[in-house]
């Protein structure tokens, strides 16, 4: 809290608000049976920003498990870059599916 004295004597307390931080949004990448592995180590790289290794790591948990995060950002970020991610992948002719969801807090 900010304190101030006027010259009568009086002392105005001012609160301050906390400001939280934004919440986070995961992109999930969702396994289909027509997406190349090549494809989508290669959109993570460019899209996601991932090394080599970590986008390889991401594919194949996608395509074991069937879904996995290409990362977390704030809403915008997410929705914009799953939204390029899908752009690409149509403009390939693969059917991949990104979604983006609340993470838990």
């Amino acid at each position: 809290m900010a304190r101030q004295v006027k010259e009568d004597g009086q002392v105005l307390t001012r609160k301050r608000a906390k400001i939280k931080d934004p919440s986070m949004w995961r992109v999930l990448l969702h396994n289909d049976d027509y997406t190349t592995q090549e494809f989508v180590v290669w959109l993570l790289k460019s899209v996601f920003r991932k090394s080599e290794p970590e986008a390889t790591v991401i594919m194949l948990a996608v395509h074991k498990a069937g879904v996995g995060v290409a990362g977390s950002y704030t809403r915008d970020v997410a929705e914009t870059r799953a939204e390029r991610g899908r752009q690409l992948a149509e403009r390939e002719g693969f059917p991949l599916l990104l979604t983006v969801e609340a993470e838990d807090v």
